[in-house]
Formats: structure tokens, sequence, C-alpha cells
């Protein structure tokens, strides 16, 4: 049995005001990492993300990390692809996930604060920035599968 370890092995609680914002960053948002190896954690990365309102992000992509954003208060509208051509909105509650790769951008059309979760599969904090110039009209795509039918 480990029960010795646990106290500084174990659980570790990171309180709001511990974040770290000296983390990649991405011109139009702030990202402050709250779990990397920093407290011990040795396969993901889990950090907060503000976007002011009516702003958006540059465009930029994770390399091969997968990223998961849950919307926790505000609207993200998501575009992505290599011309930035489709498109797909969020609201609280509602999770995002970005495979490897994706170049993507994040707006906040709304005029308040957009604040997101944030979870990645490594711990390097991978952010590459990237110079696309964004198509004039996204298509907006909805998920279908199984058990998600196409919006009416």
């Amino acid at each position: 049995m480990h029960e010795g370890h646990w106290e500084f092995d174990g659980v570790r609680v990171v309180h709001a005001g511990e974040l770290d914002p000296n983390t990649a960053q991405t011109a139009g948002m702030l990202r402050q990492a709250a779990i990397n190896a920093r407290v011990g954690a040795q396969k993901l990365w889990a950090g907060t993300m503000l976007v002011q309102a009516s702003a958006r992000t540059g465009p930029h992509h994770h390399g091969d990390l997968e990223t998961i954003l849950y919307v926790v208060r505000g609207r993200a509208k998501m575009v992505w692809g290599d011309r930035l051509q489709y498109v797909a909105e969020a609201g609280p509650g509602d999770f995002i996930f970005v495979p490897p790769y994706v170049p993507h951008q994040e707006i906040n059309p709304s005029g308040d604060e957009l604040e997101c979760i944030v979870v990645r599969s490594g711990q390097e904090a991978v952010v590459v920035n990237l110079d696309i110039a964004p198509a004039e009209h996204p298509a907006e795509v909805h998920w279908v599968d199984d058990i998600h039918h196409e919006h009416a």
C-alpha cells in the first residue's frame, strides 16, 4: 500500500487564484494553466480560456493534441478549416471537440466575456499560431450521427 505517499502524491486542488498565465498564448484570448506537470499530471493539460466581448482569437492549431472546450459562460462561435470555411456555435454547458492539427479560431459574437474550460490530451501547451485569411461566408455545420440528427 502507498498510504505514506498520498499526502503529497495524491489529490491536488488548484484554486481560482492559483492559475498560471505563463502558458502558450494566442492573440485575442487569455489562457491560464490549472492542471499540468506542476501539479503532477503526466498525460493531461487543463486550464481556462477567456475571450473578451465581441473579440476573436488569432487562427491556430494545437499540433497532435486533442482539445476539449467546455463553455462556462458566453457564446463561442468556432470557425475551422484550411480557410476557416466552417462554423458552429456553442453556449453555456456545451462541449466542443477540436481534433489534432485542425486550424481554428474562437469568436465571441456577444457583448459578454466568453469563458471556457480547456482540456488537452498532452502535457505541453502546444499552440501553433497561423496566418490564415478567413472565408467571407463560412458554411454552418451541425454534427450528425446515430443520436444527433441534422437540425431542421
